[in-house]
């Protein structure tokens, strides 16, 4: 298959977040960060914010990382970085779907995210619907 599934964005985050408790948050932000790290499959990859929304390790975009993205929103006017610390502060982990360019296409796709609180931190690896 040419697309992660959200069955595999799920074990990619759990991947991560063994690899942070067993290196360190340096490491681990920079092995996320690594375009041919072990956190990039396909169309996966793994992105980390703080409890405040700010981007502090991504696989696809560097660009984000340091960035405030608490008023980020998907096309369709979700505030998708609001949705995954509510997620996080009230469950722990689960599901968010919302839309998002994909890297292979360039065009917007539906996407199913997998979100886990670990420390002060959310992980999230999101797979596309198409």
């Amino acid at each position: 298959a040419t697309n992660g599934t959200p069955a595999e964005a799920e074990a990619m985050v759990k991947k991560a977040i063994a690899f942070m408790k067993a290196n360190g948050k340096d490491k681990a932000f920079a092995e996320i960060g690594n375009p041919k790290g072990q956190f990039i499959d396909r169309d996966l990859y793994v992105f980390v914010y703080d409890m405040n929304g700010k981007c502090v390790a991504h696989g696809f975009n560097p660009k984000m990382v340091g960035k405030d993205l608490i008023e980020m929103k998907d096309p369709d006017g979700k505030f998708y970085v609001k949705e995954r610390i509510e997620i996080a502060k009230t469950k722990g982990k689960g599901l968010q779907n919302y839309k998002f360019t994909n890297p292979d296409s360039k065009k917007i796709d539906d996407k199913t995210a997998y979100i886990e609180k670990y420390e002060d931190f959310i992980f999230g690896c999101g797979a596309y619907k198409n």
